[in-house]
């Protein structure tokens, strides 16, 4: 049983002081939330004061990327064991922001995921096609090509608890969202190529999320589809009230 994971993306939103009345307004609604499991990955100026601001709750945080080695001369980089030392147990990588803006290759996200595991931090890799993919018809090969190479020498046994997140570049942000049956199909290819790289126990135990203009009343039609484990949710996280919403349609 895949134990739904919902997470907040808050992308370059929100100081410290504003992460703060946020979360001071967000965890008394889903104290008693069990159904599943709760993540915000915040900018990395409010990841320490979330991170402490959330310590004693069911509320798990986590930062909007990393770099893969250690240490070394990389202004502006943030290493695994940075993200270690502030108690940080969660990573996004390979955001299709990230992609386009930061110029993030499939090989990168594959150093950095292996970086992730070794550093038992938790990550959620993201893939996804464009609109001009998508409509010449190249979303399997797109979704294909992405696992393979995340996954290039990523043993089975240390996938622990991989998280990939189905983001379609063309949902996000726009206000366009993949019908459930469209993400669902993409899941499934994502799960079917996960068995071919990790190994079908690997593959059935990984949750798979949907990212792209997930709403409040959107959310729940994507979560009946058997293939879709949890949400990353944009803009729609950045109101307490609309993600508590989210979070209680999801399950």
């Amino acid at each position: 049983m895949r134990k739904p994971l919902i997470a907040a993306n808050w992308k370059m939103y929100k100081t410290p002081k504003e992460s703060l009345a946020f979360l001071s307004e967000f965890l008394p609604l889903v104290k008693d939330h069990t159904s599943s499991e709760i993540a915000i990955f915040p900018t990395m100026s409010s990841l320490g004061y979330v991170i402490e601001a959330t310590k004693d709750s069911n509320v798990t945080s986590g930062a909007q990327t990393m770099h893969w080695l250690n240490e070394g001369p990389y202004t502006g980089q943030t290493s695994p064991t940075m993200l270690e030392s502030i108690g940080c147990t969660r990573v996004l990588l390979g955001h299709s922001e990230r992609r386009i803006y930061a110029h993030e290759t499939d090989d990168m996200v594959n150093l950095k995921l292996k970086a992730a595991l070794e550093h038992d931090l938790i990550p959620i890799v993201c893939v996804g096609e464009t609109l001009d993919k998508r409509q010449s018809g190249l979303t399997e090969a797109v979704l294909c090509w992405q696992i393979a190479v995340a996954l290039n020498g990523v043993k089975g046994a240390s996938c622990g608890q991989l998280v990939i997140a189905y983001e379609p570049v063309w949902a996000i942000g726009t206000g366009s969202v993949a019908t459930p049956e469209q993400a669902n199909e993409a899941h499934a290819i994502i799960r079917r190529e996960v068995a071919r790289h990790l190994g079908a126990p690997c593959a059935s135990c990984m949750r798979i999320l949907y990212g792209g203009s997930v709403k409040p009343d959107n959310v729940a039609s994507l979560m009946s589809q058997p293939e879709i484990d949890g949400a990353l949710v944009g803009g729609a996280s950045l109101h307490a009230k609309s993600f508590h919403e989210i979070i209680s349609n999801a399950t």
